[in-house]
């Protein structure tokens, strides 16, 4: 099993060999299991041993491991609990796309890195976009072409193969922290962007207030994050790829209640099957925490 993990020797976003240990992990990586990983996983305060990098602030998992052991992870992926708030989740994917419309000078092919079961796509093309999409998940894959008639890529985006230039934007939500390799996959998404395209991506701040406030209950020390960046990790691995912040904002989450309640077992009664369950999933509820970055970034015209 040893071999699925390697200690980190520099910086995955800077190369700077100046690292230091930042928390103790709290579980047994060895042992991660698919269900812990999903999307809407319960397994909050659990976390890899992680390091910190002293110039520029990235934190991530040391050791770090394979990619094809979290490939495998993920291509295991089932997760009905994340159809179930598709109204919900909609409503945080618009205004990413009102965003992507204002940046980008005409709405063409976007493409959704971590697609899930399509939910953003399914939108963008009912908003005029071209959708295209890739996902580990083989369930989710299928719900995709079930739900919305969508027909995602099956696999790792670092290692699929796409036509140089062909997308005027590309969307990671929630991804970056869970790939070993950014690096790789921010320059996968320079290369496959048109010139002029946009790249929007969003993912948790560990420096933020809320995260420090929260401490060990910050709810986005999971075991499928990775990766917790800095605003100056973000700004060196975008650069590092030949793309320009244009744009930056915190980005808000807007969930169902009943969704919300179902995170906390104290709250079960409310949120079984039956009249109570169907009223909760009506009410909408924004959670501005500004613990997450909202970040588009643009490839050079003459790219």
């Amino acid at each position: 099993m040893m071999d699925k993990f390697a200690r980190v020797t520099a910086c995955p976003i800077c190369e700077s060999p100046r690292l230091r240990p930042f928390k103790k992990g709290t579980f047994d990586y060895a042992r991660l299991r698919w269900d812990q990983v999903k999307i809407t996983d319960s397994e909050y305060g659990k976390i890899w041993d992680l390091s910190e990098c002293e110039d520029c602030g990235h934190v991530f998992a040391d050791p770090s491991p394979a990619p094809e052991f979290i490939l495998s992870l993920y291509g295991q992926v089932e997760d009905p609990v994340y159809d179930e708030e598709a109204e919900g989740r909609s409503r945080n994917f618009l205004g990413i796309l009102k965003n992507l419309e204002k940046l980008s000078p005409a709405k063409g092919s976007l493409f959704d890195v971590g697609a899930a079961t399509g939910i953003l796509l399914s939108l963008a093309r009912e908003r005029g976009w071209s959708p295209a999409g890739v996902e580990a998940s083989a369930w989710s894959v299928k719900r995709a072409a079930d739900n919305y008639g969508l027909h995602l890529i099956q696999g790792a985006f670092e290692e699929v193969r796409l036509e140089p230039a062909a997308y005027q934007a590309l969307t990671m939500v929630d991804f970056i922290e869970h790939t070993p390799a950014p690096r790789r996959a921010v320059m996968k998404a320079a290369e496959v962007l048109a010139p002029g395209g946009i790249l929007c991506l969003v993912t948790p701040d560990i420096h933020s207030f809320a995260a420090r406030a929260a401490g060990k209950r910050w709810w986005h020390l999971r075991p499928g994050h990775l990766a917790y960046f800095s605003g100056r990790s973000l700004t060196r691995l975008l650069q590092g790829a030949g793309l320009a912040i244009v744009k930056k904002r915190r980005y808000a989450w807007t969930f169902s209640a009943h969704y919300l309640l179902s995170r906390k077992k104290t709250f079960d009664v409310l949120t079984r099957p039956g009249r109570s369950a169907s009223f909760l999933k009506r009410i909408p509820i924004k959670l501005a925490l500004g613990d997450s970055f909202e970040i588009y970034a643009k490839k050079s015209a003459s790219s």
